[in-house]
């Protein structure tokens, strides 16, 4: 038996907490299975519609529809970046890789986007609700990407749904937070007013506070489109497919120019889509800046200026 003094008790008294932890993490393994399942089909239904939808579509249809939607949002300047963005990831012949990899995270963001903005309004209306989530949150976004690798694969299996569902639980935080915190910016007189006025808590919602916060909550949904693409490669080890796998596949291989090029394909996407958000984001921003400006500047009453005009307007009104 070893040695044990008080300087060192660990020698005698230690507990192995891995077989607790792995007996008690397969019951709710096996508990959450069949909800697994079930959740696992309209996440594969809608992922293949969209990778079926960008695969199936021509490549130079695409571009062009894109460049044109960029050039509506920021004008021919973004659409200039659009069409080097996707012009280079064809040239470098990962076309396809990249819209598996688009395909993964728009349905990922999208999912995001679903849940996480309601759930930010929801802490943001309500104290309780906040308090509860921030530590949750800080939680998700403080744990290493790899360990949500191991309860995903053991319930979902491998592939790009279990991709999607872990980029989500990655990639929610932000919409979460910057929802949170953009309603809750939102000038306490203005939801007074409306308030006072007979406005509905939903009115109130929809329309003052989410169109005062709508830059923020889509700061917010870029934030959790970037955190997105950087789960491309790490998902990539549960074989999720795309650009991230080949940059899997040029570091197991040793093979420097294959993961450069999908290294590089991955950096071109997310240039393209931060500009696109952004470019979607800008009108909202401005709209909210006017808002906000027509709220603060109120007519005032005009005011006698002196005594004289106040005799003047008594003696009118006889």
């Amino acid at each position: 038996m070893a040695d044990c003094t008080i300087l060192d008790p660990f020698k005698c008294y230690s507990f192995s907490a891995a077989k607790w932890i792995e007996s008690a993490s397969t019951g709710i393994i096996d508990a959450m299975r069949p909800m697994a399942l079930s959740l696992r089909q309209p996440v594969d239904y809608f992922l293949n519609l969209v990778n079926i939808g960008l695969h199936a579509c021509p490549p130079t249809i695409l571009i062009l529809g894109l460049c044109a939607i960029a050039a509506k949002l920021g004008g021919l300047r973004l659409a200039g970046v659009v069409l080097f963005c996707l012009g280079v990831i064809g040239f470098l012949g990962v076309w396809a890789e990249a819209m598996t990899t688009l395909s993964v995270v728009l349905v990922a963001v999208l999912i995001c986007v679903a849940f996480g903005i309601p759930i930010g309004i929801a802490a943001a209306r309500n104290d309780s609700v906040s308090a509860i989530l921030k530590p949750v949150l800080d939680g998700m976004q403080t744990i290493p990407a790899f360990v949500y690798l191991v309860p995903i694969v053991m319930i979902f299996g491998v592939g790009n749904v279990p991709g999607v569902l872990v980029t989500v639980i990655f990639a929610i935080s932000p919409v979460i937070r910057l929802t949170n915190l953009g309603i809750r910016q939102v000038p306490r007189e203005i939801v007074e007013a409306m308030e006072a006025f007979g406005a509905s808590s939903s009115q109130t919602l929809f329309k003052a506070q989410i169109p005062l916060a709508a830059a923020t909550i889509m700061a917010g949904v870029n934030q959790t489109l970037m955190m997105a693409l950087s789960m491309v490669v790490i998902g990539s080890m549960i074989s999720v497919g795309g650009l991230g796998l080949v940059v899997l596949r040029g570091i197991g291989q040793l093979d420097v120019g294959t993961a450069a090029v999908g290294g590089v394909g991955i950096v071109l996407l997310a240039v393209m889509l931060d500009r696109l958000t952004h470019a979607v984001a800008a009108p909202t921003r401005e709209a909210a800046v006017k808002r906000r400006e027509a709220s603060r500047a109120r007519p005032q009453k005009p005011i006698l200026k002196s005594s004289a005009e106040l005799q003047s307007t008594l003696g009118g009104d006889k």
